[in-house]
C-alpha cells in the first residue's frame, strides 16, 4: 500500500512517525491519514486543513508600532477631557501612561521583542490603566449629566462623549491585542492553540492568503464594532475572559451613546 502523501513541515523537514508508540507530539494525522504539524489543537478550527495555517505556526513578532501610536492617540484625548471628567489631576494618569510607554520601549530595545517577562507586564498594565481610567471618566460624565445635566452645554457634552467613546474603543483594543491567545509574543511563538478570538479567516482559511494572520489592526476593528454594535459582528469571542471584556466594553458604548449623546441632542 503507498504511504499517504508527506507533508512540509513549516519550519523545515517534517517529523517523523515512530515505529512504534504514539506520535510525536508536534504530529498528527488527520481522518485521510495524511501527516499534519500541530502546535496545539489548530485540526479542531481547520479539520479539512492539510497545512498549518500562519495563526497556528511560530511567526514573526508583530511590532508594537501601531498599538503604541493607539496609546498616543488616546493619550491625547485624555488631555482634552474635562478636568471634572478625570481622575485626580488632568496630567496624572497620562503622565502614569507615557511613563509606562516609555518603560516598555525601552524595555524592548534593550532586551527584544522576543522576552515576554517585564515588558508583558508592562504592557497589560498599560492597557488596564488606559480602560480603568476611561471607566472612571464615563462613570464621572453620568454623574455630571444626571446632577447638572441643564447646566451643561451640547457642545461640551458631544465633545467628552466623543473623547470617552473613541478611548473606550483604543482601551479595549489594546487589551484584546495583549491577551488574545497570550498576546503578541505567544502568538508568534504559537503557544497557545485554542484561541479567544475566532476571526472568520481561522474558520474558513480560504478567505485569506496562507500566511495571514491577525494584527492589531483586526483587534482594533473588534472593537470598533462591538462598540458600535454593542454585540460581537464576524467575530467571535470564545474564552470567558474575552466574552467579558466585550461585555464591559459595550456596557460603556450603549451609557455613552444611549444616555450622553442622546441627552446632548436633546440640549441642541
Amino acid at each position: 500500500m503507498a504511504s499517504p502523501p508527506s507533508q512540509e513541515h513549516p519550519s523545515g523537514p517534517e517529523p517523523e512517525f515512530p515505529s512504534t508508540g504514539p506520535p510525536a507530539p508536534d504530529v498528527a494525522a488527520d481522518a485521510a491519514g495524511h501527516r499534519v504539524w500541530r502546535p496545539g489543537a489548530w485540526p479542531v478550527v481547520a479539520p479539512h486543513l492539510h497545512t498549518v495555517p500562519a495563526w497556528a505556526r511560530p511567526s514573526e513578532v508583530e511590532q508594537r508600532t501601531a498599538a503604541a501610536a493607539a496609546v498616543v492617540v488616546a493619550i491625547g484625548l485624555q488631555l482634552v477631557t474635562p478636568s471634572a471628567l478625570v481622575f485626580g489631576p488632568r496630567w496624572l494618569v497620562p503622565a502614569v501612561e507615557v511613563a509606562l510607554l516609555v518603560v516598555l520601549g525601552v524595555s524592548s530595545r534593550q532586551f527584544g521583542e522576543g522576552r515576554v517577562g517585564i515588558g508583558r507586564l508592562i504592557a497589560v498594565m498599560l492597557s488596564a490603566v488606559l480602560a480603568a481610567a476611561n471607566l472612571t471618566s464615563t462613570a464621572l460624565l453620568v454623574h455630571a449629566l444626571v446632577s447638572g445635566g441643564g447646566s451643561i452645554t451640547a457642545g461640551r457634552l458631544l465633545g467628552s462623549g466623543v473623547c470617552v467613546w473613541v478611548t473606550n474603543v483604543i482601551a479595549f483594543a489594546l487589551l484584546y491585542w495583549e491577551l488574545d491567545r497570550g498576546g503578541p509574543l505567544a502568538r508568534a511563538a504559537a503557544t497557545h492553540p485554542f484561541p479567544d478570538f475566532l476571526f472568520p479567516q481561522m474558520a474558513q482559511p480560504g478567505l485569506a492568503a496562507p500566511d495571514w494572520e491577525p494584527y492589531f489592526a483586526d483587534y482594533l476593528y473588534v472593537s470598533f464594532t462591538n462598540a458600535t454594535a454593542f454585540s460581537p459582528t464576524d467575530t467571535m469571542p470564545l474564552s470567558r475572559w474575552s466574552k467579558g471584556l466585550m461585555l464591559v466594553q459595550s456596557g460603556v458604548a450603549l451609557v455613552t451613546v444611549g444616555l450622553v449623546f442622546a441627552r446632548a441632542v436633546n440640549v441642541l
